[in-house]
């Protein structure tokens, strides 16, 4: 069910639309609990659960100690038991202290019990680029090799992230959800179906097509892809963007292949380290797609720096991938096709 926008649809911060999705949950699901480091009286500290406790009270809005192993426990058995918990990890660089609870046990409730038991619990956190040490990563390899049986979502904005809860909402299987950490102040439009409309799981989306590359991406680096893309159009090369959505499942459509197909050349971006999901990406649409079969070029991947995020504003310029270094990946192929169009800088 897609979201309906109509001319009384207000602009509001993304923070506004995840609360506005999570109040219409609450209201339809007296089985839904939400907790957390400050999810209760603050309403997080990014505010999408914002005056939630006061609504529907502390027994299912709460906050917790700084145990992000016991929130992931406390999850899983809530789940088991036939409540719907939203538990978070307020940072996604703090995943690691509750990640054996989710590779050891919540990804495997149903392998372990021959599909007889089930826990649906939604992990909510945040992550990618910000300026900070512990606020800005990014350990996409890590979650794809520890937390497979479990949907991994990885929305570009908070409107796909709303429509992701919605859709997780009404399934059986457990999941975690990565927010955009640079995205709640950024602007957008409020659907009129804020608590309905539905995205669906491993279908990616084609934000802009193009002829000559494929760029297939998430998350936080849409935006940098897009305005790399506007960067090259100026240029005259003509880019297709593929945001993927969700890391597991993958792509279930193949619409990167059917891009590859039409483009001939792609390019991988994302912020995790060298190697990390770029190399998932590729893997999964070279090899288990059979897109090499397709290329004309090398396949190209940008990743974010093999180092912690760097303080500062320009610690995060060196850290994480660019549009600059989108423009500079891209143009490359393009000058290895036509050299004499596309010079040297």
């Amino acid at each position: 069910m897609p979201p309906d926008f109509s001319e009384n649809s207000p602009q509001k911060d993304g923070y506004e639309v995840l609360n506005a999705c999570f109040d219409a949950n609450f209201a339809r699901f007296p089985e839904l609990f939400a907790f957390g480091e400050d999810v209760g009286r603050i309403g997080d500290v990014n505010q999408g659960l914002r005056g939630m406790q006061e609504k529907y009270g502390v027994e299912r809005v709460f906050d917790t100690g700084i145990r992000e192993w016991t929130i992931m426990g406390q999850a899983i058995g809530m789940a088991m038991r036939g409540l719907r918990p939203i538990a978070e990890i307020q940072y996604l660089d703090y995943l690691l202290y509750g990640l054996s609870a989710l590779s050891d046990d919540l990804c495997t409730v149903r392998w372990r019990s021959n599909n007889q038991q089930a826990a649906p619990a939604i992990i909510r956190t945040r992550g990618h680029r910000l300026v900070g040490v512990w606020h800005a990563g990014s350990p996409m390899g890590m979650m794809l090799g520890s937390l497979r049986g479990m949907y991994f979502c990885v929305p570009r904005n908070m409107t796909q992230a709303a429509g992701m809860y919605n859709t997780l909402l009404r399934s059986d299987d457990p999941a975690i959800v990565v927010e955009c950490l640079n995205g709640y102040r950024l602007k957008e439009r409020l659907p009129d179906n804020i608590g309905t409309f539905t995205v669906p799981l491993g279908v990616p989306e084609i934000l802009r097509t193009g002829t000559d590359v494929t760029l297939i991406t998430y998350g936080s680096s849409v935006r940098i892809a897009e305005e790399a893309c506007d960067l090259l159009a100026a240029h005259g090369i003509s880019v297709e963007i593929v945001d993927v959505q969700t890391l597991l499942p993958f792509d279930l459509p193949q619409i990167c292949l059917q891009s590859l197909q039409k483009t001939s050349r792609v390019v991988f971006l994302d912020e995790d380290f060298q190697g990390g999901a770029t190399g998932y990406l590729m893997q999964q649409v070279l090899d288990e797609q059979g897109g090499y079969r397709y290329l004309d070029s090398a396949p190209v991947a940008v990743a974010a720096k093999d180092h912690r995020p760097a303080y500062g504003q320009d610690g995060d310029y060196f850290s994480k991938p660019q549009a600059e270094d989108v423009f500079e990946a891209v143009y490359g192929l393009m000058r290895e096709v036509e050299p004499e169009r596309f010079v040297a800088w």
